[in-house]
């Protein structure tokens, strides 16, 4: 049902054929990265923490980053608390392994790391443990009703930096 109404979600912008369904799962951010064939920082992955009113909020971010609970607090005045399994289902109408911020069961606030800003395009899933789609930046801003640009996460800065480093040499 989820990547159904993912499709459906796409329909608006006549990007719903651009879904890829892989053979084998894509639920982690590792498993993602390897059935594609990019690196892991590269899959836009999308996490589902508890708001103030117990509504979920979700924020995509790059896939080599982890949220900061210091710069979590500092955005939000709150917490960083992430949902069960049985709650994010809930909240998106997504199983973990799938959950994306496109065709979602409830309207959610969508916010978006700055650590995905560094790449050209990133793969966020589609709704189910084997899909994904190829989106820039501002696709993802636009396709998911995103509120605004945050940033929340850490450890991205560091690879970020190595990237830089081999790239500069090569």
């Amino acid at each position: 049902m989820s990547l159904k109404s993912v499709k459906v979600h796409f329909q608006q912008w006549g990007r719903e054929k651009e879904i890829m369904q892989f053979d084998t799962l894509s639920a982690t951010v590792d498993q993602a990265a390897e059935t594609i064939g990019v690196i892991s920082a590269r899959i836009a992955k999308t996490l589902s923490l508890r708001g103030e009113d117990d509504k979920a909020i979700l924020i995509v971010a790059a896939g080599d980053a982890k949220i900061d609970n210091k710069k979590f607090r500092q955005t939000f005045g709150f917490k960083a608390r992430m949902l069960s399994p049985e709650e994010v289902f809930e909240q998106t109408g997504h199983l973990i392994g799938g959950v994306c911020p496109f065709g979602l069961k409830n309207t959610l606030d969508v916010y978006l790391d700055v650590s995905m800003k560094r790449f050209q395009t990133l793969f966020p899933a589609c709704g189910s443990n084997n899909s994904a789609i190829e989106l820039t930046c501002q696709e993802i801003e636009e396709y998911s009703f995103a509120k605004r640009w945050i940033d929340v996460c850490k450890d991205w800065e560091d690879a970020a930096h190595m990237e830089d480093e081999i790239a500069s040499h090569n």
